[in-house]
Protein backbone atom coordinates (compact mmCIF):
# COMPACT_ATOMS: atom_id res chain seq x y z
CA UNK A 1 0.00 0.00 0.00
CA UNK A 2 1.36 3.41 -1.01
CA UNK A 3 2.62 5.61 1.80
CA UNK A 4 1.19 9.13 1.32
CA UNK A 5 2.84 10.66 4.36
CA UNK A 6 4.48 13.99 3.67
CA UNK A 7 7.41 15.79 5.26
CA UNK A 8 7.51 19.25 3.72
CA UNK A 9 10.43 21.32 5.07
CA UNK A 10 10.02 19.50 8.37
CA UNK A 11 6.24 19.97 8.47
CA UNK A 12 4.67 16.53 8.69
CA UNK A 13 1.20 15.55 7.51
CA UNK A 14 -0.53 12.22 6.81
CA UNK A 15 -0.92 13.10 3.13
CA UNK A 16 0.23 15.85 0.73
CA UNK A 17 -3.21 17.45 0.37
CA UNK A 18 -3.47 20.81 2.15
CA UNK A 19 -6.21 23.40 1.99
CA UNK A 20 -4.90 26.72 0.73
CA UNK A 21 -5.25 30.00 2.57
CA UNK A 22 -8.78 31.08 1.64
CA UNK A 23 -12.38 31.16 2.96
CA UNK A 24 -12.34 27.38 3.72
CA UNK A 25 -9.61 27.97 6.32
CA UNK A 26 -10.92 31.14 7.96
CA UNK A 27 -12.00 29.68 11.28
CA UNK A 28 -11.70 26.68 13.60
CA UNK A 29 -15.11 25.32 12.58
CA UNK A 30 -14.05 24.96 8.95
CA UNK A 31 -10.56 23.67 9.67
CA UNK A 32 -11.69 20.98 12.09
CA UNK A 33 -14.32 19.79 9.62
CA UNK A 34 -11.58 19.63 7.00
CA UNK A 35 -9.34 17.56 9.23
CA UNK A 36 -12.19 15.19 10.01
CA UNK A 37 -12.73 14.76 6.27
CA UNK A 38 -9.08 13.73 5.86
CA UNK A 39 -7.11 16.77 4.75
CA UNK A 40 -3.44 16.47 5.64
CA UNK A 41 -2.97 20.14 6.43
CA UNK A 42 -4.27 23.66 6.06
CA UNK A 43 -2.87 27.12 5.54
CA UNK A 44 -4.98 29.35 7.79
CA UNK A 45 -6.57 32.27 6.00
CA UNK A 46 -4.27 35.27 5.92
CA UNK A 47 -3.91 37.22 9.15
CA UNK A 48 -3.32 40.95 9.25
CA UNK A 49 -1.72 43.13 11.91
CA UNK A 50 -3.18 43.94 15.32
CA UNK A 51 -5.94 46.55 15.31
CA UNK A 52 -9.22 47.01 13.46
CA UNK A 53 -9.68 44.07 11.04
CA UNK A 54 -9.96 44.65 7.31
CA UNK A 55 -13.43 45.28 5.92
CA UNK A 56 -14.83 43.01 3.22
CA UNK A 57 -17.72 43.86 0.90
CA UNK A 58 -21.19 42.76 2.00
CA UNK A 59 -22.34 41.71 -1.44
CA UNK A 60 -21.24 39.20 -4.09
CA UNK A 61 -17.56 38.24 -3.82
CA UNK A 62 -17.20 35.76 -6.67
CA UNK A 63 -17.36 35.79 -10.43
CA UNK A 64 -17.27 32.53 -12.39
CA UNK A 65 -16.42 30.88 -15.68
CA UNK A 66 -18.33 27.69 -16.55
CA UNK A 67 -17.96 24.97 -19.13
CA UNK A 68 -20.80 23.99 -21.46
CA UNK A 69 -22.22 21.65 -18.81
CA UNK A 70 -22.07 24.41 -16.15
CA UNK A 71 -19.05 22.77 -14.59
CA UNK A 72 -17.10 25.43 -12.74
CA UNK A 73 -13.83 26.14 -14.52
CA UNK A 74 -12.69 29.24 -12.71
CA UNK A 75 -13.56 31.58 -9.86
CA UNK A 76 -12.74 35.24 -9.56
CA UNK A 77 -12.83 36.55 -6.00
CA UNK A 78 -12.68 40.06 -4.58
CA UNK A 79 -12.52 38.98 -0.94
CA UNK A 80 -9.67 40.29 1.20
CA UNK A 81 -7.75 38.68 4.07
CA UNK A 82 -9.55 37.57 7.23
CA UNK A 83 -11.99 40.13 8.57
CA UNK A 84 -11.99 38.50 11.99
CA UNK A 85 -10.09 39.84 15.00
CA UNK A 86 -6.42 38.80 15.12
CA UNK A 87 -6.54 37.54 18.71
CA UNK A 88 -9.58 35.39 18.03
CA UNK A 89 -7.81 33.82 15.06
CA UNK A 90 -4.71 33.15 17.12
CA UNK A 91 -6.73 31.52 19.90
CA UNK A 92 -8.47 29.23 17.44
CA UNK A 93 -5.20 28.32 15.70
CA UNK A 94 -3.69 27.29 19.02
CA UNK A 95 -6.75 25.23 19.92
CA UNK A 96 -6.92 23.45 16.57
CA UNK A 97 -3.22 22.60 16.60
CA UNK A 98 -3.55 21.16 20.09
CA UNK A 99 -6.53 19.04 19.03
CA UNK A 100 -4.93 17.86 15.77
CA UNK A 101 -1.18 17.48 16.42
CA UNK A 102 -0.67 15.11 13.48
CA UNK A 103 -1.95 17.62 10.89
CA UNK A 104 0.01 20.42 9.29
CA UNK A 105 -1.15 23.87 10.32
CA UNK A 106 0.57 26.77 8.60
CA UNK A 107 -0.46 30.39 9.12
CA UNK A 108 -0.62 32.85 6.24
CA UNK A 109 0.45 36.39 7.11
CA UNK A 110 0.20 39.76 5.37
CA UNK A 111 1.22 42.98 7.13
CA UNK A 112 2.72 46.26 5.86
CA UNK A 113 6.15 46.03 4.33
CA UNK A 114 7.81 47.41 7.44
CA UNK A 115 10.20 45.56 9.74
CA UNK A 116 8.36 46.50 12.93
CA UNK A 117 5.05 45.17 11.58
CA UNK A 118 6.57 41.74 10.87
CA UNK A 119 8.57 41.76 14.08
CA UNK A 120 5.34 42.35 16.04
CA UNK A 121 3.16 39.62 14.53
CA UNK A 122 5.66 36.78 14.24
CA UNK A 123 5.94 36.05 18.01
CA UNK A 124 2.15 36.06 18.26
CA UNK A 125 1.86 33.39 15.58
CA UNK A 126 4.77 31.41 16.98
CA UNK A 127 3.05 31.23 20.37
CA UNK A 128 0.20 29.25 18.81
CA UNK A 129 2.68 26.41 18.09
CA UNK A 130 1.69 26.44 14.44
CA UNK A 131 3.99 24.44 12.17
CA UNK A 132 5.06 27.29 9.92
CA UNK A 133 4.14 30.54 8.23
CA UNK A 134 3.27 31.41 4.66
CA UNK A 135 4.04 34.93 3.47
CA UNK A 136 1.20 36.18 1.29
CA UNK A 137 2.98 38.03 -1.51
CA UNK A 138 0.35 37.16 -4.08
CA UNK A 139 -3.05 38.76 -3.46
CA UNK A 140 -3.70 40.93 -6.56
CA UNK A 141 -6.62 43.02 -5.32
CA UNK A 142 -7.57 45.23 -2.43
CA UNK A 143 -4.51 44.60 -0.32
CA UNK A 144 -2.07 45.22 -3.18
CA UNK A 145 -3.44 48.74 -3.50
CA UNK A 146 -2.34 49.19 0.11
CA UNK A 147 1.23 48.18 -0.61
CA UNK A 148 0.91 44.53 0.41
CA UNK A 149 0.27 41.21 -1.33
CA UNK A 150 1.27 41.29 -5.00
CA UNK A 151 2.69 44.79 -4.58
CA UNK A 152 5.47 43.13 -2.55
CA UNK A 153 5.64 39.92 -4.58
CA UNK A 154 6.32 41.84 -7.78
CA UNK A 155 9.48 43.40 -6.35
CA UNK A 156 12.18 40.77 -5.73
CA UNK A 157 14.12 43.09 -3.43
CA UNK A 158 11.09 43.44 -1.16
CA UNK A 159 10.54 39.68 -1.18
CA UNK A 160 14.10 39.01 -0.07
CA UNK A 161 13.94 41.74 2.59
CA UNK A 162 10.75 40.47 4.24
CA UNK A 163 11.89 36.85 4.13
CA UNK A 164 15.06 37.86 5.95
CA UNK A 165 13.00 39.58 8.66
CA UNK A 166 10.87 36.46 9.11
CA UNK A 167 13.88 34.16 9.36
CA UNK A 168 15.47 36.57 11.83
CA UNK A 169 12.48 36.97 14.14
CA UNK A 170 10.91 33.50 14.01
CA UNK A 171 11.87 29.84 14.52
CA UNK A 172 9.11 28.65 12.19
CA UNK A 173 9.69 27.35 8.66
CA UNK A 174 8.94 30.09 6.13
CA UNK A 175 6.97 29.40 2.94
CA UNK A 176 6.92 32.32 0.50
CA UNK A 177 3.76 32.49 -1.60
CA UNK A 178 4.49 33.92 -5.03
CA UNK A 179 2.33 35.99 -7.36
CA UNK A 180 1.78 34.85 -10.95
CA UNK A 181 1.18 38.47 -11.94
CA UNK A 182 4.77 38.97 -12.98
CA UNK A 183 6.84 38.54 -16.13
CA UNK A 184 9.35 36.04 -14.74
CA UNK A 185 8.36 34.09 -11.62
CA UNK A 186 11.93 32.87 -11.19
CA UNK A 187 13.10 36.28 -10.02
CA UNK A 188 11.00 36.51 -6.84
CA UNK A 189 11.69 32.81 -6.22
CA UNK A 190 15.43 33.47 -6.37
CA UNK A 191 14.99 36.46 -4.08
CA UNK A 192 13.05 34.37 -1.57
CA UNK A 193 15.78 31.73 -1.60
CA UNK A 194 18.46 34.38 -1.13
CA UNK A 195 16.48 35.68 1.85
CA UNK A 196 16.56 32.22 3.42
CA UNK A 197 13.05 30.95 2.74
CA UNK A 198 12.48 27.28 3.42
CA UNK A 199 10.05 26.90 0.53
CA UNK A 200 7.91 28.73 -2.00
CA UNK A 201 4.25 28.15 -2.80
CA UNK A 202 2.60 29.04 -6.10
CA UNK A 203 0.60 30.19 -7.78
CA UNK A 204 -1.54 32.73 -6.01
CA UNK A 205 -4.53 34.07 -7.92
CA UNK A 206 -4.28 35.72 -11.33
CA UNK A 207 -5.47 39.31 -11.72
CA UNK A 208 -8.69 39.21 -13.72
CA UNK A 209 -12.18 40.34 -14.61
CA UNK A 210 -14.18 37.24 -15.51
CA UNK A 211 -17.16 38.83 -17.21
CA UNK A 212 -19.23 41.96 -17.82
CA UNK A 213 -22.99 42.09 -17.31
CA UNK A 214 -24.32 43.35 -20.65
CA UNK A 215 -27.54 44.66 -19.11
CA UNK A 216 -25.93 46.78 -16.39
CA UNK A 217 -22.48 47.07 -18.01
CA UNK A 218 -20.86 46.25 -14.69
CA UNK A 219 -18.04 43.73 -14.19
CA UNK A 220 -19.07 40.64 -12.25
CA UNK A 221 -19.34 40.28 -9.33
CA UNK A 222 -21.22 43.56 -9.19
CA UNK A 223 -21.43 45.65 -6.04
CA UNK A 224 -24.19 48.25 -6.38
CA UNK A 225 -23.62 48.51 -10.12
CA UNK A 226 -19.82 48.57 -10.10
CA UNK A 227 -17.11 45.91 -10.18
CA UNK A 228 -13.36 45.55 -9.85
CA UNK A 229 -10.51 43.25 -10.75
CA UNK A 230 -10.04 40.21 -8.55
CA UNK A 231 -8.06 37.00 -8.17
CA UNK A 232 -8.73 34.16 -10.64
CA UNK A 233 -8.33 30.53 -9.57
CA UNK A 234 -9.67 27.05 -10.31
CA UNK A 235 -9.08 24.38 -12.98
CA UNK A 236 -8.56 27.01 -15.69
CA UNK A 237 -5.33 28.28 -14.09
CA UNK A 238 -3.69 24.87 -13.70
CA UNK A 239 -1.63 25.06 -16.95
CA UNK A 240 -0.16 28.40 -15.87
CA UNK A 241 0.61 27.05 -12.41
CA UNK A 242 2.29 23.90 -13.76
CA UNK A 243 4.50 25.97 -16.03
CA UNK A 244 5.59 28.30 -13.24
CA UNK A 245 6.28 25.43 -10.86
CA UNK A 246 8.43 23.77 -13.51
CA UNK A 247 10.36 26.99 -14.14
CA UNK A 248 11.40 27.19 -10.50
CA UNK A 249 12.12 23.46 -10.27
CA UNK A 250 14.53 23.51 -13.22
CA UNK A 251 16.12 26.91 -12.66
CA UNK A 252 19.76 26.30 -11.58
CA UNK A 253 19.46 29.12 -9.03
CA UNK A 254 16.40 27.63 -7.30
CA UNK A 255 16.85 23.94 -8.08
CA UNK A 256 16.17 21.93 -4.93
CA UNK A 257 14.05 24.63 -3.30
CA UNK A 258 10.94 23.07 -1.75
CA UNK A 259 7.74 23.93 -3.66
CA UNK A 260 4.10 23.76 -2.57
CA UNK A 261 2.02 23.51 -5.74
CA UNK A 262 -1.19 25.54 -6.03
CA UNK A 263 -3.55 26.22 -8.90
CA UNK A 264 -6.55 24.23 -10.07
CA UNK A 265 -5.88 20.97 -8.22
CA UNK A 266 -9.21 19.15 -8.45
CA UNK A 267 -8.29 15.46 -8.81
CA UNK A 268 -5.54 13.10 -7.70
CA UNK A 269 -4.15 13.30 -11.23
CA UNK A 270 -3.76 17.07 -10.97
CA UNK A 271 -1.85 16.58 -7.73
CA UNK A 272 0.39 13.89 -9.26
CA UNK A 273 1.27 16.24 -12.11
CA UNK A 274 2.33 19.00 -9.71
CA UNK A 275 4.37 16.50 -7.70
CA UNK A 276 6.02 15.14 -10.85
CA UNK A 277 7.05 18.68 -11.79
CA UNK A 278 8.84 19.22 -8.51
CA UNK A 279 6.22 20.12 -5.90
CA UNK A 280 6.52 18.48 -2.48
CA UNK A 281 2.82 18.84 -1.73
CA UNK A 282 -0.26 20.59 -3.12
CA UNK A 283 -2.73 23.13 -1.84
CA UNK A 284 -6.41 23.14 -2.82
CA UNK A 285 -9.11 25.80 -2.64
CA UNK A 286 -11.61 26.00 -5.53
CA UNK A 287 -12.26 22.25 -5.62
CA UNK A 288 -13.18 22.27 -1.93
CA UNK A 289 -15.40 25.32 -2.42
CA UNK A 290 -17.12 23.59 -5.35
CA UNK A 291 -17.51 20.04 -4.05
CA UNK A 292 -16.98 20.25 -0.29
CA UNK A 293 -14.27 18.91 2.00
CA UNK A 294 -14.96 15.24 1.28
CA UNK A 295 -13.43 15.56 -2.18
CA UNK A 296 -10.12 14.83 -0.47
CA UNK A 297 -11.21 11.22 -0.03
CA UNK A 298 -11.13 10.72 -3.81
CA UNK A 299 -7.80 12.53 -4.03
CA UNK A 300 -6.25 10.28 -1.39
CA UNK A 301 -7.60 7.00 -2.76
CA UNK A 302 -6.90 7.95 -6.37
CA UNK A 303 -3.30 8.91 -5.72
CA UNK A 304 -2.69 5.81 -3.58
CA UNK A 305 -4.18 3.48 -6.21
CA UNK A 306 -2.11 5.05 -8.99
CA UNK A 307 1.06 4.80 -6.92
CA UNK A 308 0.37 1.14 -6.18
CA UNK A 309 -0.27 0.48 -9.87
CA UNK A 310 2.97 2.17 -10.90
CA UNK A 311 5.06 0.74 -8.08
CA UNK A 312 5.72 4.01 -6.27
CA UNK A 313 5.98 3.27 -2.56
CA UNK A 314 6.30 6.90 -1.46
CA UNK A 315 5.73 10.34 -2.97
CA UNK A 316 9.49 10.83 -3.14
CA UNK A 317 9.65 7.97 -5.67
CA UNK A 318 8.16 10.12 -8.42
CA UNK A 319 8.38 13.69 -7.11
CA UNK A 320 10.28 15.80 -9.63
CA UNK A 321 10.54 12.99 -12.20
CA UNK A 322 9.11 15.17 -14.99
CA UNK A 323 11.44 18.12 -14.42
CA UNK A 324 14.25 16.64 -16.52
CA UNK A 325 11.87 16.34 -19.45
CA UNK A 326 10.96 20.04 -19.46
CA UNK A 327 13.23 21.93 -21.87
CA UNK A 328 13.35 25.06 -24.01
CA UNK A 329 11.79 25.01 -27.49
CA UNK A 330 15.17 25.27 -29.18
CA UNK A 331 16.18 21.85 -27.81
CA UNK A 332 13.14 19.90 -29.07
CA UNK A 333 13.98 17.10 -31.51
CA UNK A 334 13.14 18.33 -35.02
CA UNK A 335 13.71 14.82 -36.42
CA UNK A 336 10.81 13.36 -34.41
CA UNK A 337 7.95 13.06 -36.92
CA UNK A 338 4.37 11.95 -36.26
CA UNK A 339 1.18 11.55 -38.27
CA UNK A 340 -2.41 11.46 -37.07
CA UNK A 341 -4.32 8.19 -37.42
CA UNK A 342 -8.11 7.81 -37.24
CA UNK A 343 -9.54 4.57 -35.84
CA UNK A 344 -12.46 3.92 -38.19
CA UNK A 345 -14.13 1.58 -35.71
CA UNK A 346 -14.33 4.38 -33.13
CA UNK A 347 -15.09 7.24 -35.53
CA UNK A 348 -18.66 8.58 -35.20
CA UNK A 349 -18.42 10.58 -38.45
CA UNK A 350 -19.04 13.91 -36.73
CA UNK A 351 -16.50 15.68 -38.94
CA UNK A 352 -15.03 17.94 -36.29
CA UNK A 353 -11.50 16.84 -37.16
CA UNK A 354 -12.04 17.69 -40.84
CA UNK A 355 -13.56 21.08 -40.10
CA UNK A 356 -10.76 22.06 -37.73
CA UNK A 357 -8.04 20.88 -40.08
CA UNK A 358 -9.65 22.28 -43.24
CA UNK A 359 -10.47 25.72 -41.85
CA UNK A 360 -7.65 26.39 -39.42
CA UNK A 361 -4.81 23.97 -39.99
CA UNK A 362 -3.27 22.02 -42.90
CA UNK A 363 -6.11 20.56 -45.00
CA UNK A 364 -4.86 17.08 -44.22
CA UNK A 365 -8.13 15.19 -43.58
CA UNK A 366 -10.38 14.01 -46.40
CA UNK A 367 -14.13 13.72 -45.78
CA UNK A 368 -15.38 11.27 -48.39
CA UNK A 369 -14.61 7.81 -49.73
CA UNK A 370 -16.55 5.98 -52.43
CA UNK A 371 -19.25 8.64 -52.20
CA UNK A 372 -19.76 8.08 -48.48
CA UNK A 373 -18.94 10.21 -45.43
CA UNK A 374 -15.51 9.01 -44.36
CA UNK A 375 -12.64 10.82 -42.65
CA UNK A 376 -9.06 9.85 -43.38
CA UNK A 377 -5.70 11.53 -42.71
CA UNK A 378 -3.64 12.38 -45.77
CA UNK A 379 -0.05 11.69 -44.72
CA UNK A 380 1.32 13.83 -47.55
CA UNK A 381 -0.27 16.90 -45.95
CA UNK A 382 -0.24 16.07 -42.22
CA UNK A 383 2.35 18.01 -40.19
CA UNK A 384 1.56 16.07 -36.99
CA UNK A 385 0.15 19.09 -35.13
CA UNK A 386 -2.48 16.94 -33.27
CA UNK A 387 -5.24 19.58 -33.43
CA UNK A 388 -7.57 16.84 -34.64
CA UNK A 389 -6.81 14.77 -31.53
CA UNK A 390 -7.81 17.64 -29.30
CA UNK A 391 -11.10 18.48 -31.02
CA UNK A 392 -12.27 14.88 -31.45
CA UNK A 393 -15.09 14.08 -28.98
CA UNK A 394 -14.20 10.35 -28.86
CA UNK A 395 -11.27 9.42 -26.64
CA UNK A 396 -8.46 7.58 -28.47
CA UNK A 397 -10.30 7.71 -31.79
CA UNK A 398 -7.47 9.80 -33.22
CA UNK A 399 -3.92 9.10 -32.11
CA UNK A 400 -0.49 10.36 -33.10
CA UNK A 401 1.83 7.72 -34.56
CA UNK A 402 5.58 8.30 -34.76
CA UNK A 403 7.24 7.39 -38.07
CA UNK A 404 9.91 4.73 -37.80
CA UNK A 405 13.50 5.61 -38.71
CA UNK A 406 14.13 4.62 -42.32
CA UNK A 407 10.57 5.31 -43.45
CA UNK A 408 9.70 8.20 -45.74
CA UNK A 409 7.76 11.26 -44.65
CA UNK A 410 5.28 11.61 -47.51
CA UNK A 411 4.90 15.34 -46.83
CA UNK A 412 8.57 16.19 -47.34
CA UNK A 413 9.79 13.15 -49.23
CA UNK A 414 12.67 12.80 -46.76
CA UNK A 415 13.82 9.66 -45.00
CA UNK A 416 13.13 9.70 -41.28
CA UNK A 417 16.30 9.49 -39.22
CA UNK A 418 16.80 8.51 -35.61
CA UNK A 419 19.50 11.16 -35.26
CA UNK A 420 18.63 13.92 -32.80
CA UNK A 421 18.68 17.47 -34.16
CA UNK A 422 17.34 20.77 -32.90
CA UNK A 423 17.03 24.42 -33.81
CA UNK A 424 20.47 25.34 -32.48
CA UNK A 425 22.09 23.49 -35.41
CA UNK A 426 19.35 23.86 -38.04
CA UNK A 427 20.59 25.32 -41.35
CA UNK A 428 17.77 27.89 -41.30
CA UNK A 429 19.03 29.27 -37.98
CA UNK A 430 21.32 32.27 -38.63
CA UNK A 431 22.77 31.80 -35.12
CA UNK A 432 23.25 28.04 -35.34
CA UNK A 433 25.92 26.40 -33.23
CA UNK A 434 28.24 23.53 -33.95
CA UNK A 435 27.33 21.63 -30.78
CA UNK A 436 24.02 20.03 -29.89
CA UNK A 437 22.50 19.56 -26.43
CA UNK A 438 22.08 15.84 -25.65
CA UNK A 439 18.56 14.50 -26.03
CA UNK A 440 18.54 13.44 -22.34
Amino acid sequence: MADLRSNFVGIKSPNPFWLASAPPTDKAYNVERAFKAGWGGVVWKTLGEEGPPVVNVNGPRYGAIWGADRRLLGLNNIELITDRDLQRNLQEIKMVKKNWPDRALVVSIMVPCEEDAWKAILPLVEETEADGIELNFGCPHGMSERGMGAAVGQVPEYVEMVVRWCKQYSRMPVITKLTPNITDVRKPARAAKNGGTDAVSLINTINSITSVNLDTFSPEPSIDGRGTHGGYCGPAVKPIALSMVSEIARDPETHGLAISGIGGVTTWRDAAEFLALGAGNVQVCTAAMTYGFKIVEEMISGLANWMDEKGHATIEDFSGRAVRNVTDWQFLNLNYITKAHIDQDLCIKCGRCHIACEDTSHQAISKEKDGKRHFEVMDNECVGCNLCVNVCPVEDCITMVALEPGSIDERTGRIVTEKYANWTTHPNNPMRKETVEPAE
